[in-house]
């Protein structure tokens, strides 16, 4: 296993096939190790095939939902721009700090009333469903679609990946935000400087 993908203590010790079956999801990579393949040893391997978009969709699915909200609302932040605002954003991000009934409910106002043409209506979908049910109140006995929280953050990571200054650069910093989130950060990691004025 390599050391960038040690002491991922966020991502529950199992298989990476099972998270990844768990969330209907596969990868394009077929992985040579056996089925108990842990998502680290999984991540070295896929890394040295250079399988980003299968990297990115494995953390998808192994970073608990809370996190992997959080990590698609960072990738939300860079597709909006630094003076970007949206209220699906900013209600997926108090859903992060609050996870309650009422952050939920302000979800769900701001999915019905502000979502179209909004790339981070993503976020707010994947806040909304992370809790593993259709809403609360009534709805709460009945569970979220499969694999909806990873698929809506998978999706807005992919969405920034137009930012640049190349896919390469682009995927590692979504891997390294999903990693250091992994290791109980924050994921506030940036691309180096000499990256950052190229894409200026």
């Amino acid at each position: 296993m390599s050391d960038r993908f040690a002491d991922l203590k966020k991502i529950p010790e199992q298989p990476a096939a099972r998270l990844l079956a768990a969330a209907n999801a596969t990868l394009q990579t077929q992985l040579s190790g056996p089925a108990s393949t842990s998502v680290p040893d999984a991540l070295t391997e896929l890394e040295t095939h250079q399988a980003y978009v299968d990297m990115v969709r494995l953390l998808s699915v192994s970073l608990p939902p809370r996190e992997c909200v959080w990590w698609g609302c960072i990738a939300g932040r860079d597709v909006l721009g630094p003076d970007g605002k949206s209220p699906c954003l900013s209600a997926a991000e108090a859903w992060v700090f609050e996870p309650t009934d009422p952050s939920r409910d302000k979800l769900q106002s701001v999915l019905e009333s502000s979502a179209t043409g909004d790339p981070t209506s993503l976020c707010a979908t994947a806040a909304f469903y992370a809790p593993g049910n259709l809403g609360p109140g009534e709805m709460q006995n009945q569970p979220a679609p499969v694999g909806i929280v990873s698929s809506c953050c998978f999706g807005i990571n992919l969405k920034s990946l137009k930012l640049g200054p190349d896919p390469e650069t682009r995927f590692n910093l979504m891997i390294d935000r999903a990693l250091d989130i992994a290791r109980g950060g924050n994921g506030q990691v940036e691309l180096p400087a000499a990256t950052q004025e190229e894409t200026v």
